[in-house]
Parts: C-alpha cells; sequence; structure tokens
C-alpha cells in the first residue's frame, strides 16, 4: 500500500499543477486564448465590456455566464452566423470559454429602470416593446425580456442600453434565418412578423433606455 504521507503529497502536487494550468478569465478578455484567432474581448467589446455603439458591438458586462457560454457555442456550431465571432470561438477552449464567460458575468453592468407593460406606451417601438401586436401574435418584448428589457435568466437577454444597431442587426439575423438559437424559435416567428420599419423602431426604443447607474 502507498504511504499516507505520500499519497497527500502526491495529491498536493497535482492540486498544484492544475492550479498552475488554471485559465485567467481575465487574460482572455483582456489578451485573448492560447491559440491564433482567439482575440481578445475588449477589442470589440470596450475595455469595460459596455460595448461599442458607434460599431455595433454589444455589451458583455453584467450578462449571465451561461447566456453567453451557450452563445459562444452557438457560433462554433453555425446556429448563430457571424464572420468575426465564429473564428474566435472556434479558437477557444473549453476552459477559456468557461473561465471568460465567468469573469464577463461577474464585471459591473448597468441598471435600468425596470418598466413595465402598465406604463403608458406612445410611438411604434414603445408600443411593440410593452404592449406587442397580438394582433399577429406577437407579445410585448417585455414580456420575456423582462421589465425594462433588463434581461430574464441565461435564455432571455437584456436588450434595455444595447446598442440599436446590434438590435436590429439580431432581428434581421432572425427574420432571415441565418440565426437560430433561441427557444423553439420563438424569436424567429417575433422578427418575421416585423416590418422593417418597426425592427429599427424597437431596437432604438430599447437602444434609449440608458443605464440610470453603475451597480457596485
Amino acid at each position: 500500500m502507498i504511504p499516507l504521507d505520500r499519497m497527500l503529497l502526491s495529491g498536493l502536487m497535482l492540486l498544484i499543477a492544475q492550479s498552475a494550468h488554471a485559465v485567467d478569465g481575465q487574460k482572455v478578455f483582456t489578451q485573448g486564448g492560447t491559440q491564433p484567432g482567439a482575440t481578445a474581448c475588449l477589442a470589440c467589446h470596450g475595455a469595460d465590456a459596455m460595448g461599442l455603439a458607434p460599431a455595433g458591438f454589444p455589451r458583455l458586462a453584467g450578462l449571465p455566464a451561461g447566456y453567453l457560454a451557450k452563445q459562444l457555442h452557438d457560433f462554433r456550431s453555425g446556429a448563430r452566423s457571424s464572420p468575426v465571432m465564429q473564428p474566435l470561438a472556434k479558437a477557444l477552449s473549453e476552459d477559456e470559454i468557461t473561465a471568460v464567460t465567468g469573469t464577463l458575468a461577474a464585471m459591473p453592468g448597468p441598471k435600468t429602470q425596470a418598466i413595465g407593460r402598465s406604463q403608458a406606451a406612445s410611438g411604434v417601438g414603445e408600443r411593440l416593446a410593452l404592449r406587442g401586436a397580438w394582433e399577429r401574435q406577437v407579445p410585448e418584448c417585455v414580456s420575456c425580456h423582462g421589465p425594462g428589457g433588463v434581461g430574464v435568466g441565461v435564455a432571455f437577454p437584456p436588450l434595455a442600453g444595447q446598442p440599436a444597431g446590434y438590435l436590429v442587426a439580431q432581428l434581421n439575423a432572425w427574420r432571415d434565418g441565418s440565426r437560430h438559437n433561441d427557444p423553439n424559435d420563438l424569436m424567429g416567428h417575433v422578427a418575421k412578423s416585423l416590418s422593417a420599419e418597426e425592427v429599427t423602431a424597437v431596437a432604438d426604443y430599447f437602444a434609449s433606455l440608458q443605464p440610470q447607474e453603475t451597480r457596485p
């Protein structure tokens, strides 16, 4: 039998080796992964991961790690299409995905005003967001994405404060079928029921809901 002290020493050495090879999510975010093509997240999403609105790059800070990991896996599989993100996601290891999504989820995100369906709605975008268009079986956005579009769990990401250009691009991707990674094709149905003008209007509305403050 192996002496107890040798077993303890072996276990300690194994833990040290594992710690030495643990992936640093902050490093992946700021410097990228170990493989070519796994570029740093901050290059497009900003040093605070709050996104770059003029370029249409979304906020990642404070989003659930499970949601972010699913998107990276969907970019890998082609369920979600992006000429930028697909090669990047394929270049990340599983450990790097786990580490960087955990880092992003822990980064301070905005605290937006919780606007519910009871608020008066004016304008096309606000009406779609808060009332929907039930004559076309289009539910209000806040019924899934939460009051004020703040996001709900890992399936329904925040919409409030995201760049309008990004939201338009995603709705159009669901309209043309190049994105199909949502539960039961709910967004595919919704997006296909909207006109181009309505897509722009609802995206502009949520983009206008700027953060009220940043949580500690």
